[in-house]
């Protein structure tokens, strides 16, 4: 907590002090400071002192700060820290805007690790054929030998029908799995339910309490309408603790789909440009899984009345925009030592009059134990609202994330624009776009830019290749900035 609200040791009293022992502490303290400085509003020294005394001998504004202080103690099963980019902010009659920086780790002691269940889910339609499918079947084999024995896989692939390759158990015989899948030829069309389907049962053949449960999409195209039933699918497979990431090979995905169908889990979505970096991609994400340390972290999005999220970012372990349409904010899984970072931009309601404002984080996660299933971390943040505020700087890892997460934003405004037909408004964001990105030193994703504006210009709309190189180089950038000041 901030030593300015730390009211018992301002008033040299112990938690348990009585109201006259208070009485007695603030007297003695106040005697030493002159008639002329007994001045809140311009003896900040003195406005610490009277503010202690105010609440700690008001018996109801005691109550809640004693409950406040409870609230703050560390945690001994997750360490959750917030920082704010303001921790007080002035009176006013207009809407005012506060980033909150969530980090959340597993506890110093060593934890016990879940064995993976993990189901690869193949897009094997004709559009896979030659180098996409050949790649992903190499990605594959490397996975298949680095599963421990104690994890179980699942393989399917699918076009417009699915096939169980592997059925989920134990990799006993990895170069039987990797047979099985080298018979696999593209062919059909695309129906992305038909796959997510066929996996979730093979997830669901071993005790999911007892494992750590992931589903990992590879598709190269769009799904053929069965959109609503994929999206349903990954809301009840959440809700049994199955996370959901999906990968995009080529450009002719739907991007947006991808990001709804992981959401529900606090997956990853993620931009695979050429085959050959299909390796890559898979087995960072599979690194993760293994250290599971607790799963499903969701996120309340009601903070206190006066303060909404009006948008939120995952920043590690993986870079991911936060949903904001349901009670929780899905922040996916903790994984191992790697810490769960996230931003959250919040609007503050007018506030007329000083106050002090309580913002309630809280963090439900299901933690491997029958002692620790659906366990809620609480912390509270205060936020004060005063008359006078000193000019601060935010801290600098929350203006670098904010920094790029607005180029990411600013990204996609700009497919907003073309989708709406605002053309000019759409080409002006894009040079401001590509300005900030040449500041930032991004030369490649600058220039990329400048040819999506031309682009706009002269054909109403940005490429394919081009819309997703900028959605997701963006999006990695927010990641890299909260590794660079960690």
């Amino acid at each position: 907590m901030d030593k300015e609200f730390e009211y018992y040791a301002i008033l040299g009293v112990a938690p348990q002090a009585t109201l006259e022992e208070i009485q007695s502490a603030f007297a003695s303290l106040r005697v030493k400071i002159p008639k002329e400085k007994r001045d809140k509003a311009k003896n900040p020294a003195y406005a610490r002192l009277a503010n202690a005394y105010e609440v700690l001998s008001d018996p109801a504004r005691r109550a809640t700060y004693d409950s406040l202080l409870a609230e703050t103690k560390s945690l001994d099963v997750v360490n959750l820290q917030v920082t704010a980019s303001r921790d007080r902010i002035k009176v006013s009659d207009t809407e005012q805007v506060v980033y909150l920086l969530l980090d959340i780790s597993p506890p110093a002691q060593d934890t016990k690790q879940l064995p993976l269940n993990l189901s690869l889910v193949l897009d094997k339609s004709t559009s896979m054929q030659g180098s996409r499918l050949s790649h992903v079947k190499t990605a594959v084999e490397l996975i298949v030998n680095k599963l421990a024995p104690t994890d179980t896989l699942s393989i399917v692939s699918f076009s417009d029908r699915a096939d169980v390759d592997v059925p989920a158990g134990k990799v006993e015989n990895p170069t039987a799995v990797v047979g099985q899948l080298r018979g696999v030829q593209a062919s059909g069309g695309t129906e992305i339910y038909q796959g997510l389907q066929a996996a979730v049962k093979e997830l669901r053949k071993v005790d999911l309490a007892k494992h750590t449960n992931y589903l990992i999409l590879l598709t190269d195209g769009h799904t053929y309408g069965d959109v609503e039933q994929c999206l349903e699918l990954a809301r009840r497979a959440a809700r049994e603790n199955i996370g959901i990431s999906a990968f995009g090979l080529g450009t002719e995905w739907n991007d947006q789909f991808l990001d709804t169908l992981v959401s529900p889990s606090g997956g990853q979505s993620n931009f695979v440009e050429q085959p050959g970096d299909i390796v890559q991609h898979l087995q960072k994400r599979i690194q993760g899984l293994g250290t599971v340390y607790a799963k499903n972290l969701q996120l309340k999005a009601t903070l206190h009345r006066q303060a909404t999220i009006q948008y939120g970012f995952k920043l590690e372990p993986f870079a991911q925009p936060l949903a904001l349409d349901d009670e929780f904010l899905k922040l996916g899984n903790l994984e191992g030592r790697s810490p769960l970072a996230a931003l959250l931009e919040l609007k503050i309601a007018p506030s007329p009059t000083e106050t002090r404002l309580k913002l309630n984080i809280e963090v439900i996660a299901h933690i491997p134990g029958p002692q620790k299933r659906e366990q809620a971390f609480k912390q509270a943040h205060p936020l004060m609202v005063l008359s006078d505020v000193a000019q601060e700087m935010p801290p600098e890892n929350i203006v670098e994330a904010v920094r790029v997460m607005n180029m990411y934003r600013m990204n996609e405004k700009v497919w907003q624009e073309v989708e709406a037909g605002r053309l000019d408004v759409a080409t002006t964001r894009m040079h401001h776009l590509s300005t900030r990105l040449l500041e930032a030193g991004e030369t490649e994703l600058a220039h990329q830019a400048q040819q999506e504006m031309d682009q706009i210009s002269r054909a109403g709309t940005m490429s394919l290749a081009g819309r997703k190189k900028l959605k997701y180089g963006t999006r990695a950038l927010i990641g890299k900035a909260k590794k660079k000041h960690d």
